[in-house]
């Protein structure tokens, strides 16, 4: 069968630019085209960045970011997508009105709020907007424990605080929480272990805890694969646990660019 004759899936990432091409919509382009679909983007922001840190960051004026939104509804099929780095309250609330007349499918949500080496990417006042405008709209949310955290404000340390926290964020409208526990402070431990809370059960995802800094683009490269899995028609525990698999693998096999935070490595996963 030629080109002509497939059918290719489409998503979308909504997400800031990475010039260091690890995190941010490079990142999650990259994984859309591992796991066998057509990616789009809207740009939100665009940082100046490598693996040693942000240097700096300008955010895209609402109207580009409405006028991206309705390119790609007005020409794509979108059958999922991710959100990313938003940055702003006015960021948040102008995607949040635009998604109103898209029809893009399951959203995952994955709350940007710090860059690996420390830089804020989201402000302080933006997180309530977050919380008002896109939890309700969210299939999917992955918070790490700091982001579990500034959106509860339960102080996650294990398994029971981390349901605490995801069944408080379901109560805001979000369908299903993955709360990713690579900060747990056992740190030592050799497992690293994430949860996902659908409304009727949790599901546990252990891997290898991996002693290496090239994570950069973890949580970016885990929501986009989970968005990708869902285009394609899997289920959230699907979907959920091949990304799980994915980022595994892409921290095991370390690609070592950079003096600092490197990047995943985006073609260690094979199924």
């Amino acid at each position: 069968m030629s080109n002509n004759d497939t059918e290719f899936v489409q998503t979308l990432t909504i997400a800031g630019s990475d010039s260091g091409g690890g995190a941010g919509i490079q990142a999650d382009l990259k994984t859309f085209q591992m796991r066998g679909v057509f990616g789009t983007s809207v740009l939100t922001a665009v940082t100046a960045q490598n693996t040693l840190g942000v240097s700096a960051v300008h955010m895209l004026p609402p109207e580009m970011i409405r006028a991206q939104m309705a390119a790609v509804r007005d020409d794509f099929q979108i059958r999922a997508f991710k959100i990313g780095m938003l940055g702003t309250a006015e960021v948040i609330e102008c995607v949040a009105d635009s998604l109103q007349s898209c029809r893009f499918g399951p959203m995952v949500l994955d709350p940007v709020m710090i860059a690996k080496g420390g830089a804020p990417l989201l402000e302080n006042s933006a997180v309530a907007a977050m919380k008002r405008y896109l939890l309700p709209r969210a299939d999917v949310l992955t918070p790490n424990l700091p982001e579990a955290e500034a959106l509860t404000g339960i102080r996650v340390e294990n398994r029971q605080d981390s349901e605490r926290a995801a069944r408080m964020l379901q109560e805001t409208g979000v369908k299903n929480v993955v709360i990713k526990g690579g900060h747990l402070a056992d740190s030592q431990s050799a497992v690293c272990t994430d949860w996902l809370f659908t409304p009727d059960e949790v599901i546990e995802l252990e891997s290898p805890r991996f002693p290496t800094p090239h994570t950069h683009g973890t949580g970016c490269t885990f929501s986009a694969c989970i968005a990708a899995e869902l285009a394609k028609g899997a289920d959230i525990a699907a979907a959920v646990k091949t990304a799980k698999a994915f980022i595994s693998a892409a921290i095991a096999d370390p690609l070592n660019i950079g003096a600092g935070h490197g990047p995943v490595n985006h073609w260690a996963y094979r199924d």
